[in-house]
């Protein structure tokens, strides 16, 4: 699959009685899949994956597929604490039908880059699925080197992308990009594209993050490489305040907007998690209005720079 241009990390949708609502999760996948995105990516780190157990991993996997039915790549998240853990997730993913894998670095006892490097060779070693490898110390608590990652990216051939997200961000990656060589391998832009037009500067080839708004992250990825950098800039610059408010840690506001954009029939969290609070939703609907003033935000948005 290509790695490049708007991957959507997909929230994973739960009725109020914490079952999974797979129905929800098809709708979602039908309405981002109009907005030109380039695959989908599901059971992420902030999709809830801690909180789902291993059938229901399939399950959001195997509905993905049936609901995408060949168009789109189909990214699954198979990290686990452990090495079997990580590579019987990969196969069961496999069977699922997932198009390329996100694995990301286990947490040690204590900092141990080797171990590390033998966690995701040997992940690699029993699957021929492609790798993301995904590099988000905030989450993880696992801080890989530069001289880590160059390493995996120069002895693990089936790592194709990159998804970096380690801050800063611009400089992690331009760095990067620049050590890998002639290795064919991207690195997308996480953070819910918080720094979403310096990592495109610093040499990202797009996004693979959960932003509910992927067709404005379309549109910056359209305008930045037709070469229009200004235009792009320009709906950056008019979004970030939705993209910083969004970003704040878990995800009850990102739900509550795929709530409001009838997207989701629920914006509940599994427990021990919270849903959106009264005075943050209060906050959110008036930036939603000072954002999109009377759009349905039910429809695919038209997003321009003006």
């Amino acid at each position: 699959m290509k790695f490049s241009g708007v991957i959507p990390i997909l929230a994973t949708p739960f009725s109020e009685d914490e079952s999974l609502d797979l129905v929800s999760l098809t709708k979602m996948i039908q309405f981002i899949e109009k907005s030109g995105v380039d695959g989908i990516t599901v059971s992420g780190l902030l999709g809830e994956s801690n909180r789902l157990i291993d059938s229901e991993k399939e399950s959001l996997i195997t509905t993905a597929v049936e609901a995408t039915d060949g168009r789109l790549p189909v990214i699954a998240t198979v990290s686990h604490t452990g090495t079997q853990g990580t590579i019987e997730s990969a196969k069961m993913a496999k069977r699922a039908g997932a198009s390329a894998l996100m694995v990301a670095p286990v947490k040690l006892p204590a900092p141990n880059e080797q171990a590390l490097f033998d966690y995701l060779k040997s992940v690699a070693d029993d699957t021929d699925l492609p790798i993301v490898l995904q590099d988000h110390p905030q989450i993880t608590a696992v801080h890989m080197s530069t001289d880590l990652i160059i390493r995996m990216v120069s002895e693990i051939p089936s790592i194709k992308c990159l998804k970096a997200e380690a801050l800063p961000s611009p400089q992690r990656i331009s760095l990067l990009k620049n050590s890998f060589g002639d290795r064919d391998i991207t690195m997308l832009t996480g953070l819910g594209a918080l720094y979403g037009i310096y990592d495109l500067e610093s040499g990202s080839s797009g996004f693979n993050t959960g932003f509910a708004f992927p067709e404005i992250l379309r549109a910056i990825v359209d305008q930045f490489s037709a070469g229009n950098k200004d235009a792009a800039w320009s709906i950056y610059h008019k979004y970030l305040p939705l993209i910083v408010f969004e970003q704040q840690p878990g995800t009850a506001i990102r739900k509550e907007i795929l709530r409001l954009r009838g997207l989701i029939d629920s914006n509940h969290l599994r427990l021990p998690a919270k849903s959106i609070s009264a005075s943050a939703k209060q906050q959110l609907d008036a930036l939603l209005k000072r954002s999109f003033g009377n759009a349905d935000l039910t429809q695919m948005l038209e997003v321009n720079s003006s």
